[in-house]
């Protein structure tokens, strides 16, 4: 037996231009602080200090000059950017580039989906026809025919002299049927999502950007609606996700899941769910238009009206999925609780994981819920 043998490591030569190869860092950092560009650059300098990425050929001054180039920074009129002379701001095309390296970074490098639906495995009304065909029944729609293929079978049938057509002639093309569905994503913006040093919330908007570019480009016909929470909820828009931040709030499980219901109200396709992205208990209601608060464990108060609004979603055939960015057992109590009022899933998960697990659901959720 030779067991291991050892030899020298020769690292593979970075082919990446200097602009490729502060680009990844800079949209890396761009996440982290919510797309302030400034700040993004200010820490892309001390990198540089520190690590020596850059030399007198090519610099960080030559960076910033090729970004605007290339348009994805302007002079302050992006999001974060307060108008010209400001600082440097977002531009769309940047915001497309953080969305499209979410994707591969949690969902891996996807190839865009010709029928941009999900199979179910099953035939009746749909959108896809299939190559096979069936006798014509009672109760099948005329758009369901083939006449092509019905008008041959008359011709074989009778002949053409004494061409005519009768029920037994006529065929019908099955076509697939294919889902669709809405999703409501739920984030946590709570003050908890950056305590103890931990940072929550990039892991959390990598994994809703991601999740938002993969129905954009593989299931183009579904609905994704984004709603964040604190001591209230409101909706914000795909190009919103970038600058999330984590607010002094609490967490109004409450007031999230009651706006994601009456989003998912206004939906008209059949199949319908909530994924929630939380680390955290509930820790706010509103009662007559004050807040209710209370940070020192479950309070039975707050716990019982998320618990109602969980039974009530299940009731309108809305499982909720939740991903539980905690390890405290008795916040693991609560959500297997609120999982079992709602018939849903939850996942107790660490960080790393989180994408995978709202991907493999969103994928199952969408097979089952057919009818």
């Amino acid at each position: 037996m030779l067991g291991y043998r050892f030899t020298r490591y020769t690292p593979e030569k970075d082919e990446r231009s200097p602009f490729e190869k502060l680009f990844d860092i800079f949209m890396e950092l761009l996440t982290y602080t919510s797309g302030d560009v400034d700040e993004a650059i200010d820490w892309l300098r001390e990198l540089d200090k520190e690590y020596k990425l850059t030399d007198e050929n090519y610099t960080i001054d030559d960076f910033i000059e090729d970004l605007k180039k290339k348009g994805f920074i302007d002079d302050g009129t992006g999001k974060k950017g307060q108008g010209p002379g400001s600082g440097y701001g977002m531009t769309a095309k940047s915001e497309q580039v953080i969305r499209q390296r979410s994707l591969e970074q949690i969902f891996g490098k996807m190839k865009r989906s010709n029928s941009a639906n999900h199979r179910t495995g099953k035939t009746g009304l749909g959108d896809e026809p299939t190559p096979e065909t069936r006798d014509f029944q009672f109760g099948d729609r005329i758009e369901q025919i083939d006449f092509t293929e019905s008008m041959r079978n008359a011709q074989v049938n009778h002949g053409v002299s004494d061409f005519h057509m009768t029920e037994n002639d006529l065929v019908v093309r099955e076509n697939e049927y294919k889902t669709q569905a809405s999703t409501v994503l739920m984030i946590d913006l709570s003050h908890s999502m950056i305590l103890y040093g931990e940072d929550r919330i990039t892991p959390a908007k990598k994994v809703a950007m991601a999740l938002a570019e993969m129905i954009r480009r593989k299931y183009p016909k579904d609905t994704l609606d984004i709603v964040v929470f604190g001591n209230d909820a409101w909706q914000v828009s795909l190009k919103d996700l970038p600058y999330l931040e984590v607010g002094p709030y609490h967490t109004n499980t409450v007031a999230g899941l009651e706006l994601s219901m009456d989003l998912l109200r206004r939906r008209k396709n059949p199949n319908k769910q909530i994924f929630m992205i939380t680390d955290g208990k509930p820790s706010c209601i509103k009662i007559n238009g004050e807040y209710y608060k209370n940070s020192m464990g479950l309070d039975e108060r707050i716990v019982n009206k998320t618990l109602n609004l969980a039974v009530q979603c299940r009731k309108a055939k809305i499982p909720i999925t939740t991903f539980m960015i905690a390890r405290d057992p008795y916040l693991q109590g609560f959500i297997r609780e609120f999982t079992e009022a709602n018939k849903g899933k939850a996942f107790y998960t660490g960080l790393s994981g989180l994408g995978d697990f709202i991907f493999e659901d969103y994928e199952r959720n969408r097979r089952r819920n057919t009818r």
